[in-house]
């Protein structure tokens, strides 16, 4: 179970461009004040929810200019200490792949990352962000497509040495695998059906197997509800519908709400706001 997280507190984050289709930088100006005031407030529930939960959190600090640095996700993908930093399809993130590197770069120096590898400049792949390891099947779920280059997907498998599914995302609304796609660790995996077309939900329904599949309302996808951080059986999201969270605690979980609103609307939330450190392949975990 990953214990060691990386975030980025929001100070410097806001809504001033419109990447996505959640972002919309006027209706964030005029209420700039609350909903900083908001967002600070909630992303610091959040990581005393993850300390509760007995998580060591490292930080990556706020930059002024890159406002979804918070977003550290997006960082890199990372697994059996190895950081593959993300290299960003647009212009306003592309910034962040420098800080990204030099903080993963200081975390190898303490010891905490083994290696940091960079991507080939022409290939973009925004980190766990689109390329969500799920433990139980031992393999990557790779969004492409609106943030992602398909070709990612076998650079990811050499890097790594395991299998990626990679699957075309084809709402905009669900613009990155972690939107859309959450496996727990017991083997069940929340899934937003209307971000894939029939023929990749055939795929994950084969996969997953459709006993373990745990559907996402569309009124709990609205709200960015499969954007969860699931560490052991606490799941940490912000919000969704009763009957979710029903089917949630049925499978032995804990739910752990906090408010995260501000952030949606960049389009993020729990699973966006945290990158797990510490994540390990069934083949590292038995040779430790």
């Amino acid at each position: 179970m990953p214990k060691h997280l990386a975030m980025c507190a929001p100070d410097r984050f806001e809504v001033s461009y419109t990447i996505n289709p959640w972002m919309q930088p006027d209706q964030w100006a005029s209420q700039r004040v609350d909903l900083e005031a908001r967002a600070s407030l909630g992303w610091r529930e959040l990581v005393s929810t993850f300390k509760s939960i007995g998580a060591q959190i490292e930080f990556v600090p706020p930059v002024a200019g890159l406002p979804d640095l918070v977003f550290t996700a997006n960082a890199a993908v990372v697994l059996d200490g190895t950081a593959l930093v993300a290299n960003f399809r647009h212009k306003e993130r592309q910034g962040e792949t420098a800080i990204f590197e030099a903080f993963f770069r200081g975390l190898m120096a303490r010891g905490i990352i083994k290696s940091v590898q960079l991507l080939p400049a022409n290939i973009a792949l925004e980190g766990a962000g689109d390329c969500v390891w799920d433990a139980t099947r031992q393999c990557f779920w790779m969004g492409y497509g609106p943030r992602t280059d398909l070709a990612a997907g076998d650079h990811v498998s050499r890097v790594f040495g395991q299998q990626v599914h990679a699957l075309e995302l084809i709402n905009p609304h669900f613009y990155h695998m972690d939107t859309a796609l959450c496996p727990l660790s017991g083997g069940e995996v929340l899934l937003v059906e209307s971000a894939f077309s029939n023929r990749d939900l055939g795929l994950i329904r084969q996969i997953v197997g459709v006993q373990n599949i745990i559907t996402v309302p569309p009124e709990s996808a609205a709200q960015l509800a499969a954007n969860a951080v699931c560490l052991g059986r606490d799941l940490v999201l912000s919000t969704c519908s009763a009957d979710m969270e029903a089917a949630i605690v049925e499978r032995g979980y804990q739910v752990h709400h906090v408010p995260l609103e501000p952030f949606a609307m960049s389009g993020g939330s729990a699973f966006c706001l945290t990158l797990a450190l510490d994540r390990q392949s069934g083949i590292a975990a038995k040779a430790a």
